[in-house]
């Protein structure tokens, strides 16, 4: 984790530095966390520090383990599962809201980034991958114009990338994902609402099938 010096506020800042760390398996589950380290690493004083935690204690990604500070939480199978659940359902109605609203800019935006993917996945960089495959889903919950889709989807991810890099070093897998990604944009472009938002189902349920061997061995 790097000094921070950025003009957003201390807690944000906080915030988001340990989140990212935990997200990107920097600060793994079950590392104890304590406010006078992090504030030595991050080079602020501790209230800021105290201040992200409980944000990140409510959010789940941190609890308390007892006098001694807090740790990083553990990947909970069963709240990985009732995200995915919750994206079988909100996602294909996102696909469905984008197609109505898709134009010839959002479709090269998204060609775009398609093209990226696939050319992140020459890299075998995880982190790359991961936060490509993140860029193309939010595309999607922009173009629906559910500000509450994106809103809520965001928290989702962060909770989401703990186990996604594991999965995405795979490249048969990221493959898959990205040719899974290319079919909802075609079917997008196309203006097929049913066909893009099956499309988008059976890529949350498959999403589903490849990360639950992680987390049954976490």
């Amino acid at each position: 984790m790097e000094s921070l010096v950025n003009p957003r506020t201390l807690v944000e800042q906080a915030y988001e530095t340990i989140l990212d760390a935990i997200g990107d398996g920097t600060l793994k589950p079950g590392e104890r966390l304590t406010q006078a380290d992090i504030a030595e690493r991050l080079n602020v004083s501790r209230q800021p520090i105290n201040n992200a935690l409980l944000v990140l204690k409510a959010q789940g990604f941190v609890r308390d383990v007892g006098r001694r500070g807090v740790a990083v939480a553990p990947l909970d199978p069963n709240h990985f599962e009732a995200i995915y659940q919750f994206r079988t359902a909100i996602e294909p109605l996102a696909v469905r809201l984008a197609v109505a609203r898709m134009t010839a800019e959002a479709a090269a935006r998204g060609r775009a980034l398609i093209a990226r993917g696939n050319e992140v996945l020459k890299t075998g960089d995880g982190r790359a991958l991961v936060q490509a495959d993140i860029e193309f889903h939010s595309f999607v919950y922009e173009l629906s114009g559910n500000l509450l889709i994106a809103e809520t989807m965001r928290l989702n991810w962060h909770h989401l990338r703990r186990t996604m890099r594991e999965v995405l070093r795979y490249p048969d897998l990221s493959r898959k994902v990205w040719q899974e990604h290319a079919a909802i944009l075609s079917a997008m472009e196309q203006g097929e609402a049913d066909s893009a938002a099956a499309l988008m189902h059976e890529h949350v349920h498959s999403a589903y099938l490849r990360v639950g061997p992680t987390l049954r061995s976490a």
